[in-house]
């Protein structure tokens, strides 16, 4: 049987995903005083434009994001705004935020028999997003991770965006 350290080696990580209370306060802290430059204006994202599903249900729920690229992944930062959804779950849980995700990418070819494995192994989805430049799948593994993982497939599409912001930085 496969275990989720075997999953995971195979896949290039991508992401951290960082839920806070202050995305500006966020911004400025990680620009100013750790010099990461490159961070856009945070765009307001609504779960039901992306079609995006908490718990198998599609809900009215949003944030404000924002995300660069380091070195070798994308810093994401979060900040929930109303609704309900993974991210506003975390903030509650945790009302000072902190790392709420971490994401890992394959080719979209492969995302439905990466995110099966997740699924046999007993890892539940608490939220999905069928995009454009890529399929995401968000994996309850709180409690072997302390994190969740996010699962992205990306599109043709999706690769040419992802080289164009590693470009820009």
């Amino acid at each position: 049987m496969n275990t989720i350290n075997k999953t995971l080696s195979k896949l290039e990580f991508a992401q951290i995903g960082w839920v806070v209370p202050d995305i500006h306060a966020a911004v400025k802290f990680l620009s100013n005083t750790l010099g990461i430059a490159g961070f856009p204006e945070p765009e307001h994202v609504r779960a039901q434009d992306l079609g995006m599903t908490y718990h198998g249900q599609v809900v009215a729920a949003e944030w404000l994001t924002a995300q660069t690229y380091n070195g070798s992944a994308f810093i994401e930062l979060i900040q929930p705004v109303s609704g309900q959804s993974i991210f506003h779950d975390y903030l509650a849980k945790y009302p000072l935020g902190g790392t709420q995700h971490l994401a890992f990418r394959l080719p979209v070819s492969d995302f439905n028999r990466i995110t099966g494995d997740l699924h046999k192994q007993g890892y539940a989805i608490l939220s999905e997003v069928d995009h454009p430049i890529a399929r995401m799948a968000f994996f309850d593994t709180y409690q072997t991770l302390g994190v969740a993982t996010e699962i992205m497939g990306i599109t043709p599409e999706g690769w040419v965006a992802i080289k164009k912001m590693e470009k820009t930085k």
